[in-house]
């Protein structure tokens, strides 16, 4: 082959490997991406430890604006104190976790945020399922355990981040629930109290008003007699009268 061909076919063959190359990694960007936890050192029952969370953007249009957390067994959200994070962003517990939202972020800035677990679990790792949602709607679901984790065309799949624990150190225990504020019980409402001196009903205190200061004796029976002492004082009266003036 001249020299100038095998040139040619050298640079060509140059271009292609080096576009081929391009390609690979352009794919393999998105196709890394993943979620993750970690702790150094972390062992079961361990108190007051910070877990620091890693969500990689896979979005090239738009920037990460919330990230839900679904606690595993063992830690409630009252259980998590937010430590620190990006400009902005809070802390804000759900039924089943929390979330941590605020301003977007930059289009391809990872999102990195600290909380602090009161305790953990007596347990040999945890899971954290995340929900990352970015500001255009898109959310990615980094949910999927390592046995459902069969990977995609590129190798991989969703993982939730996973947490593994050492064993807990000699001595150690649980410590007693996070206290909640508990819902006030009806028996301590000021209208389920019981009274010490429960007002009558109204037909119950007219009949009290009846009988006070009586004796039992019906109160007609005195009015009665009163009316006919009246009559025959009258009477009387009258007969006197007559009797005079037919004198």
């Amino acid at each position: 082959m001249p020299r100038p061909t095998l040139t040619r076919s050298l640079r060509r063959t140059g271009v292609l490997t080096a576009a081929a190359l391009a390609t690979a990694v352009a794919l393999a960007g998105p196709a890394a991406a993943h979620t993750e936890v970690e702790a150094e050192g972390a062992r079961a029952l361990d108190q007051n430890v910070a877990l620091t969370f890693t969500a990689e953007s896979e979005s090239g249009s738009a920037g990460t604006s919330e990230l839900e957390v679904i606690l595993p067994e063992g830690i409630t959200p009252a259980d998590i104190t937010y430590k620190e994070g990006p400009a902005g962003w809070k802390l804000a517990p759900t039924s089943r976790g929390y979330t941590v939202s605020g301003p977007k972020l930059a289009v391809g800035k990872d999102a990195e945020y600290v909380v602090t677990v009161r305790q953990l679990p007596d347990t040999e790792s945890l899971v954290f399922k995340t929900l990352q949602t970015y500001s255009d709607g898109q959310v990615d679901r980094w949910i999927e355990l390592d046995e459902e984790s069969g990977g995609d065309d590129h190798g991989h799949g969703h993982p939730a981040p996973r947490l593994d624990l050492k064993a807990a150190a000699p001595g150690a225990k649980p410590v007693s629930p996070t206290p909640t504020e508990e819902p006030t019980s009806a028996s301590a409402s000021p209208s389920a109290e019981p009274s010490t001196a429960a007002p009558s009903s109204p037909s119950a205190q007219a009949a009290a008003d009846d009988t006070d200061g009586d004796d039992g004796t019906p109160v007609g029976v005195p009015i009665g007699i009163g009316a006919a002492v009246v009559v025959l004082a009258v009477g009387a009266w009258w007969l006197r009268s007559r009797r005079g003036a037919a004198s």
